[in-house]
């Protein structure tokens, strides 16, 4: 009997190969989901909107993009998880998915879950002040902070996101001590830095570039190896003597289990994207760098963030 269920079972399976590659062929026959995990709006939020439209026309589908903010970008990557691994429910992947798998013990998802697809930016931070602060230096921020211990609020996406590793490495290596202010989306942040309610913000270049150019906000330095372009009065924390060099990055991934055609095909249409000079542009005027990859690229840059996270996240006891 369990010979003949066997047989029976490899004879669906050679029957089921003709199915899935028909079905990957037919792709996409309905519109395509496109989860972000952070608010409308945001650094991760823009570029998504651009990638999915030209994506759209691409594949003669709508792409639709969902803000699914919260707990530090796990709510949409939980709900991708949870969805057929059929190439209509896609995720704006950081390297955020890279921070909750070495901040939580149980994000609800394993790295392996995720498929790989392609890069679309990698971008740098930039120490973003309060106007409300009366300093202009990162020297005079130091003299400042030592000043007053624990005084400065600095913005996060909750306890363990990047802004909130950022900052305490920051705190780490200048030695100074401030206040962590939890909000749900770095949209809902920059309201309260122009305000003065919170005075530091570790944010992504694309966020504040526009407030800075303003002069609504001052930007005291870049975590990037030389001076951006679009801040070129800006240092690098390395030249105001602070060995700080980070980067983030966006990418585009699936559920393990997508069909390797499905995967081929987005990957070739999102390079494709990331190639349009009005892509680059959009990308570069907010100091990132836009960056398409293969899949076994990102997959890389996956497992290598998870790495060069977990012992930052081990050494502040962030781990939970």
């Amino acid at each position: 009997m369990r010979w003949g269920s066997a047989v029976l079972c490899a004879v669906l399976a050679v029957f089921a190969l003709p199915i899935a590659a028909s079905a990957a062929e037919q792709y996409p026959t309905r519109p395509i989901r496109l989860l972000v995990g952070f608010g409308a709006g945001g650094p991760t939020d823009i570029p998504a909107r651009f990638v999915a439209d030209r994506l759209g026309n691409m594949l003669k589908q709508r792409v639709v993009v969902e803000n699914k903010p919260g707990a530090a970008g796990m709510i949409a990557t939980r709900e991708v998880m949870a969805q057929p691994a059929d190439g209509y429910t896609l995720l704006l992947c950081t390297h955020f998915e890279s921070i909750n798998l070495a901040v939580y013990k149980d994000p609800g998802f394993k790295l392996s879950d995720i498929a790989p697809i392609s890069l679309v930016s990698k971008y740098y931070y930039a120490i973003a002040l309060s106007p409300s602060v009366p300093v202009a230096t990162l020297d005079q921020l130091v003299k400042y902070a030592k000043a007053h211990p624990g005084q400065l609020n600095y913005g996060m996406l909750g306890p363990g996101s990047a802004q909130d590793i950022l900052a305490r490495q920051l705190e780490g290596l200048t030695h100074i001590k401030m206040t962590g202010v939890p909000f749900r989306s770095g949209s809902q942040v920059i309201p309260e830095l122009l305000s003065g309610r919170v005075q530091l913000y570790m944010s992504p270049t694309l966020s504040v570039v526009p407030y800075y150019n303003d002069k609504k906000l001052k930007v005291l330095g870049v975590s990037s190896t030389t001076r951006i372009k679009q801040l070129p009065e800006v240092p690098t924390l390395k030249e105001e003597g602070v060995d700080f060099v980070r980067f983030g990055w966006l990418g585009v991934c699936a559920k393990k289990g997508t069909p390797q055609a499905i995967i081929s095909l987005l990957n070739t249409d999102i390079n494709k994207v990331v190639d349009m000079p009005e892509y680059q542009k959009l990308i570069e005027s907010g100091g990132s760098v836009p960056e398409g990859s293969t899949p076994e690229e990102l997959g890389q840059v996956l497992q290598q963030t998870v790495k060069d996270l977990s012992a930052t996240v081990q050494q502040y006891g962030l781990q939970r």
